[in-house]
């Protein structure tokens, strides 16, 4: 294995796996030519799908009861604002081991720290210490003042009396020579150009992060980007005409509430909308992959495109990501490169792969020394074209929170999925025959043996990881099999 290879980042923010697929309809030319040179991992999951634990398990290794972030760390019902004392992160140890490190873009791991304690340069970095995510009582009270917009509902619009209408899509002329010039995002995209030049001359290893925020809901972007997109020919997603009646009762008030106010052809829109969206990210590595190309450093970089979770965009009739546990928020894009160390270029791995799983990959390539028992392991030996014989068969989920406090976690194994869900019934989907999880079998008896075992299975993950859902006390233990059965 070559000796300390640079690492290069790309992480975008609320990306569905399917549309980086060579063979998906979005347009994303560099991700597939990461892939052509790489190995595309296809069962890549967040642990949470939820931007502030997720990104806390991206950077320590360990799932949100070890890290100890369960929500939004950036308003006045943040569980906690950040990691738990005496929580290392990747960089640390990257830093001991000689590398250069800059950050650029979205950290949203806490409040109480910035990139730069953990021993990053800093440039352009958000979510951070001065935002806040949402409104103050005063705010409230402000927006009371102002009248609401009269009149019908416009296209790509959900009316929300009192919370503020939401356009969900939209497009906008530019008149500059990049479509994106103006983006927000673009900023970190410049940062990360200009930074990899003097990177490359520092004589070290580097470590470059490069954090945007699209495509990211609403899904607003530039005419040249929607009018790649004909939403004529957008296909609905398989799951969107399921009635929701066989799941918990707030799936569907999600989807009565805001989402059935949208036509078919609007929700045809708004995919072609995040699709545009996808592609302007797209196009942006582009910008950050050439630069890399021209400073003479892509043979020795490990480059890796990935996000934080996914969005439902339509799927089940639903958008955004979160409670509920379907596939399209969980599932994440990931594309690994690296010209000297990767053996059979172009491959798909179809194993379990996690968020938690990058920080013991980073440190072993930096030949550095883990600062912490990690929930995740190293998936290098996937580089090789190795399979370990004794990587993990299930795919596990810890989501906590969000601002009304749901608790909720999965088992996903090839062929099953379970959802112990602690405000509601139980999802089980036979994945075999119902890939798009569209009917709960949970209640079915001649399914009662596989739900006992992966319940089990949730509570010998839950002991690993130190996660307490199992109290005793009857308005809590809900779980249709506690934990002693699966410790006896």
């Amino acid at each position: 294995m070559p000796s300390r290879p640079n690492i290069l980042i790309f992480m975008t923010d609320q990306e569905q796996a399917d549309v980086v697929l060579p063979e998906h309809p979005c347009i994303t030319p560099s991700a597939t030519r990461l892939a052509e040179q790489g190995v595309l991992f296809t069962q890549a999951y967040t642990p949470t799908a939820h931007c502030c634990p997720a990104r806390a398990s991206f950077v320590t290794g360990l799932y949100p009861s070890l890290h100890g972030v369960h929500n939004n760390i950036c308003n006045d019902t943040a569980i906690s604002r950040g990691l738990k004392p005496g929580v290392a992160t990747f960089a640390e140890p990257l830093k001991a081991a000689g590398y250069r490190l800059f950050y650029t873009g979205k950290w949203h791991v806490s409040v109480e720290e910035t990139p730069a304690a953990r021993g990053w340069e800093e440039k352009n970095v958000t979510a951070t210490k001065s935002e806040h995510h949402g409104l103050r009582w005063e705010q409230w009270e402000q927006r009371a003042k102002q009248k609401e917009a009269d009149g019908p509902r416009q296209r790509g619009q959900v009316l929300r009396p009192g919370w503020g209408h939401y356009q969900l899509y939209r497009s906008y002329p530019t008149q500059t020579p990049k479509p994106y010039e103006k983006h927000h995002d673009y900023k970190v995209v410049q940062a990360a150009v200009e930074a990899l030049p003097q990177l490359a001359a520092s004589g070290q290893p580097w470590c470059l992060y490069v954090g945007v925020v699209g495509p990211h809901d609403p899904f607003h972007v530039p005419e040249k980007y929607a009018g790649m997109y004909d939403p004529k020919k957008v296909d609905l997603p398989p799951s969107f005409r399921d009635t929701l009646e066989d799941k918990p009762r707030v799936y569907q008030r999600m989807r009565q509430q805001y989402w059935s106010q949208l036509t078919e052809d609007e929700v045809r829109e708004s995919i072609a909308h995040y699709w545009a969206y996808c592609t302007m990210m797209d196009d942006m590595l582009g910008e950050v992959l050439d630069a890399l190309d021209k400073a003479g450093q892509a043979d020795d970089t490990v480059t890796i495109f990935t996000s934080d979770h996914g969005d439902y965009c339509g799927a089940h009739g639903l958008y955004c990501k979160g409670v509920p546990a379907f596939r399209e928020a969980y599932n994440i894009p990931l594309i690994v490169r690296w010209p000297k160390g990767l053996a059979q270029p172009g491959r798909r791995v179809d194993d379990f792969i996690t968020l938690a799983d990058f920080a013991p990959t980073f440190i072993e390539l930096a030949g550095a020394s883990s600062p912490q028992r990690m929930s995740g392991r190293s998936f290098l030996p996937f580089l090789r074209d190795q399979r370990p014989a004794d990587w993990p068969d299930a795919f596990y989920t810890q989501f906590n929170a969000v601002e009304l406090y749901y608790s909720q976690r999965v088992v996903q194994t090839r062929e099953f999925k379970y959802v112990y869900n602690g405000f509601d019934f139980d999802e089980l989907y036979d994945l075999r025959t119902d890939p798009h999880e569209m009917v709960n079998v949970a209640a079915r008896p001649e399914y009662e043996s596989i739900k006992r075992e992966l319940v089990r299975k949730m509570w010998r993950k839950a002991r690993e990881e130190k996660d307490f859902i199992c109290n005793p006390y009857a308005t809590v233990a809900l779980a249709p099999y506690g934990p002693a059965d699966a410790l006896a």
